[in-house]
């Protein structure tokens, strides 16, 4: 399932000192993650006897009973394949270590020692405990099976499963044993935890176990005790929890008064990419770790994941901050470059599309910050042999409101005469008629330039880079190109963020409604509109491919399978197929136009620019990701 598994954490009702009544709820719990085709499920700390037996741990029996519940649950999971980590205490040369055990179909897989062990406040653990720090490379019998002992134990599929084990207290020690097991290629993390309740702990715990599973880039599955430990001197909550890469994707409600199970479908072949392209985690030190190979894992035959159609949009809730921070970026980028440069001048061409739309509120806003005069920023709107009387208007109105110097320099007798001189009848709507436009406009704006004393702010986006949807030496050329490190399904919400601006509201609602178009064709050729969509599919999908292939790495055959969920509702995965073909096919073949693509801001964490993020040369053949998915 591409990388995906389905995690569990459960948390069982305790009834402490009474290992037999405990496997009841144990085994409940397992059988019912098994039939959720569940690959690794984590439950509490000590799981059999309970965290808060306390001295009872000293007594033999209390073993005794606990390694004859162990035995009666491996014997009853002979045939379930999911991996299931419990806690025990084990007795080893002398000396007791509250542990982890790994276990699937019945078989004892290892076994790991807690490393830091809390003796403070109402913690007593040295009390009855040993640190297992220093335990490596060791092996024990328990239940009469011989397994692998130590802090040195990591356990992995054939694929993108490599399953770390840590109890409690170490995910709050400075260095946690996490670390290096991540570093060593562990990509999810099982924590086997008694966090009791206190005032204001839970929003802590809950920011620990997120923040470790980015630091670490892995998946985090949590399970704490619950409110069957005894309540003596404090209250368990049965804290529950799975995290990926900084996100919690799945939250257990505490306090349950029966036992309770949370699942998450986590991407864990996305974690290994994602190290490999986004981080610096191959710099990490390393460490020996003995590889425990884990038997066939549950089939998952679906995922029960969210993907989101718009990955490079924040939530709702965000929205408002991070188009803020989007309009920063680019104001204080400009300021950089117009301060460095000693220019207060701008040149742009505005077309009253979303783009341009965009470039000149950032430009304004960049005026406003500095104290520096509106009148030079020159916009030029250039109507040639498409222009609607629509977008016309639109930029015209939007300049007259952001006061800015407005001028209109109509192209159609130019490009005339370079057809007259190239040859090329001017009823032949083809690839030279449309550029032979674009390129007149970026003569204008560059020559203007050099009139005024400014330079030329390009508008091409994100997405359009990606596509090579611009004309090379034409709109592809800039003196800072503004947009480009924004895609155009991000560019729409930013612009949204103005409409709170009253004398901006209607004109950036008609913009925002008004087709994508580059308006080169006649509207009589396109039969009223010529749209971009129509001629190269929905940017809400190539901004969706874009994503998955830039952010981790993605195989086509992957992005095909998360667009056809994500967008199930709206689009076939025959047309999902089509468009991204078409995607891999112009992202191959338009490199030669982003190796030589002007300065401009990274925004986000994607960005196309060869100095900034992206190298690859311009012959590169897309026959093997094409291969993927025909």
């Amino acid at each position: 399932m591409y990388g995906y598994y389905r995690i569990a954490s459960g948390v069982n009702i305790t009834s402490i000192g009474e290992p037999k009544a405990n496997l009841k709820e144990i085994l409940t719990l397992l059988y019912t993650a098994n039939q959720k085709e569940v690959s690794v499920i984590v439950f509490p700390e000590l799981t059999f006897s309970g965290y808060s037996a306390s001295d009872l741990f000293l007594n033999k029996r209390t073993l005794d009973a606990q390694n004859n519940a162990l035995e009666d649950f491996l014997n009853a999971s002979k045939e379930i394949s999911t991996v299931a980590v419990l806690g025990v205490a084990v007795l080893f040369q002398n000396r007791l270590y509250n542990c982890a055990i790994v276990t699937q179909n019945g078989e004892i897989l290892g076994v790991i020692p807690k490393t830091y062990l809390p003796n403070k406040r109402e913690f007593y653990e040295k009390r009855q405990f040993n640190s297992g720090k220093d335990i490596k490379n060791q092996t024990l019998t328990i239940c009469n099976q011989s397994a692998p002992f130590g802090v040195d134990l990591l356990f992995s599929d054939d694929a993108s499963l490599i399953l770390g084990v840590e109890i409690c207290e170490d995910l709050w020690a400075i260095n946690p044993p996490s670390n290096m097991m991540c570093s060593n290629g562990a990509t999810l993390i099982a924590n086997l935890s008694a966090s009791n309740e206190l005032v204001g702990k839970g929003a802590y715990r809950e920011e620990l176990v997120r923040t470790q599973s980015a630091r670490c880039m892995c998946a985090y599955a949590y399970s704490s005790s619950g409110v069957g430990e005894s309540s003596s001197d404090t209250v368990f909550g049965g804290d529950s929890m799975i995290c990926e890469y900084g996100s919690m994707v799945a939250k257990g409600e505490k306090y349950q008064l029966q036992s309770s199970l949370i699942t998450a479908d986590v991407d864990l072949e996305k974690l290994t990419w994602l190290r490999i392209n986004e981080s610096s985690f191959c710099d990490e030190p390393t460490n020996y770790f003995r590889e425990i190979k884990l038997k066939t894992l549950p089939t998952l035959g679906n995922i029960e994941r969210f993907i989101d159609a718009t990955p490079f949009v924040p939530s709702i809730d965000n929205l408002q901050s991070r188009a803020k921070e989007i309009l920063d970026i680019q104001a204080y980028a400009l300021i950089k470059r117009l301060t460095h440069t000693k220019i207060q001048k701008v040149v742009i061409g505005i077309s009253g599309g979303l783009d341009s739309t965009l470039a000149l509120l950032s430009l304004h806003r960049a005026y406003e910050l500095m104290g520096w005069d509106n009148k030079n920023i020159v916009a030029i709107t250039m109507p040639g042999f498409g222009t609607t009387k629509r977008t016309k208007n639109n930029a015209k109105e939007l300049c007259k409101i952001l006061e800015v110097t407005l001028e209109e320099i109509d192209i159609r007798a130019i490009c005339l005469l370079e057809f007259e001189a190239l040859e090329h009848s001017q009823i032949n709507c083809d690839v030279t008629y449309e550029n032979v436009q674009a390129r007149a406009r970026t003569s204008i704006l560059m020559n203007t330039a050099n009139k005024v004393g400014g330079i030329v702010i390009g508008t091409g986006d994100l997405s359009e880079i990606a596509l090579g949807w611009s004309t090379f030496n034409g709109d592809h050329m800039s003196m800072y190109a503004l947009n480009s490190g924004i895609p155009k399904t991000l560019i729409k919400y930013v612009v949204e963020y103005f409409k709170s601006n009253t004398r901006l509201t209607a004109i950036l609602q008609d913009i925002l409604d008004t087709p994508i178009s580059p308006e080169l064709l006649p509207p009589s050729i396109e039969k009223g509109e010529q749209k971009t969509e129509d001629l190269i599919g929905p940017y809400i999908l190539h901004d969706f491919f874009l994503y998955h292939f830039m952010k981790y790495g993605a195989t086509p055959s992957k992005i095909l399978f998360l667009a056809t969920i994500a967008f199930k509702d709206v689009y076939s995965k025959e047309i999902i197929q089509k468009w991204l073909i078409l995607f891999i096919k112009r992202f191959f073949t338009q490199q030669f136009k982003r190796n030589t693509m002007p300065d401009g801001p990274k925004i986000g964490t994607i960005n196309l620019s060869q100095r900034a993020d992206w190298r690859m040369p311009s012959d590169a053949n897309a026959q093997a990701w094409l291969e993927d998915i025909l």
